[in-house]
């Protein structure tokens, strides 16, 4: 029986043996081994041996951790009280500073966001604040940054989830997004009515132009249909003159003939509705020629009669001819 009890005895203090020296340090771990309370060294992953009861070890998490900082009122640079509420996004760089230099390094991180919020924002009126996320993030971040450094941490990322106005401020702000909208709007519609206009002047202008171009462009061919027709008449007409002239000067007409065809050209002339007819100034040789054929024919006849005065047979052989 006594055999028993100490058997079990040396395996409960057997395994409270290798409890005590083999550790397990994971991949996403560090392992700080301090003897007898003071630092000895830094472990990388994997089995780890100490000596019991004299070293002992602590685990460090290198991974990226969030840290949510409570929501909270801070006052504006213009006395606007808002709600914000930030995340922190670190990782640990040095296990030793991380493990010696701060108690409670999530409690420390968490009032020194809150106190660089407030103090960041505080220099920021409502408009910057609400508007400016971005610049607040860089800010928040350089500051904690450089403040956790000796913690053995790197902040990575500030992201400010929220910042929420008074209820009152957020309904003027409302009424003041409504209104600006409106007015775009109007502006908008204005600008539209504007174009149309201008779009439709311009249409009607050039719709003008069109036109007038179009009509200038007909009156050019008519006038110059009407110059080839008027040019076709005259050249035929000048060689119709031409022909008859020809005809005439191939005929060898007597001044008596011309006489006569003059007067039928007179009568042409003078068959209208005008009441007056100017002749040419040649025209009165003509028609001294035709007087002068005119009393050489009368002449001629007066001669005739005399003659058939004097023969009597022969005025009878004249009027029985007739």
């Amino acid at each position: 029986m006594e055999t028993v009890i100490l058997a079990v005895f040396l395996a409960v203090l057997a395994i409270v043996f290798i409890s005590k020296t083999v550790f397990v340090v994971r991949q996403h771990q560090r392992g700080v081994i301090a003897t007898f309370g003071k630092y000895s060294r830094t472990v990388n992953p994997g089995l780890v041996f100490v000596f019991p009861f004299i070293q002992s070890l602590r685990y460090i998490d290198m991974r990226e951790t969030v840290l949510d900082v409570a929501p909270q009122d801070v006052i504006t640079k213009d006395n606007a009280m808002v709600t914000v509420d930030a995340v922190v996004y670190y990782e640990v760089t040095d296990p030793f500073r991380n493990a010696y230099n701060v108690v409670d390094f999530v409690r420390a991180a968490m009032k020194l966001a809150q106190t660089n919020l407030r103090n960041v924002i505080g220099d920021l009126e409502l408009d910057q604040a609400l508007t400016s996320r971005e610049t607040i993030n860089v800010r928040l971040r350089e500051i904690l940054d450089d403040a956790t450094d000796k913690w053995g941490v790197r902040v990575t990322r500030v992201e400010i989830q929220t910042i929420d106005p008074p209820r009152d401020i957020t309904e003027a702000m409302s009424r003041q997004m409504k209104a600006e909208r409106d007015k775009r709007a109007a502006i908008l519609e204005a600008e539209g009515t504007r174009q149309s206009q201008i779009l439709e002047a311009e249409g009607q202008k050039q719709s003008a132009i069109l036109r007038a171009e179009g009509e200038a462009a007909a009156i050019e061919k008519v006038a110059e249909a009407d110059k080839f027709r008027e040019l076709t008449v005259a050249e035929g007409e000048g060689q119709a003159i031409e022909r008859v002239f020809q005809a005439i000067h191939n005929g060898d007409p007597t001044n008596d003939l011309l006489a006569v065809k003059y007067l039928e050209m007179l009568g042409k002339v003078a068959d209208g509705k005008a009441t007056k007819i100017f002749l040419p100034l040649e025209s009165s040789g003509m028609l001294a020629g035709i007087a002068a054929a005119g009393v050489a024919f009368k002449e001629g006849m007066e001669a005739t009669e005399m003659e058939g005065d004097d023969d009597p047979d022969q005025g009878d052989r004249a009027t029985s001819n007739t």
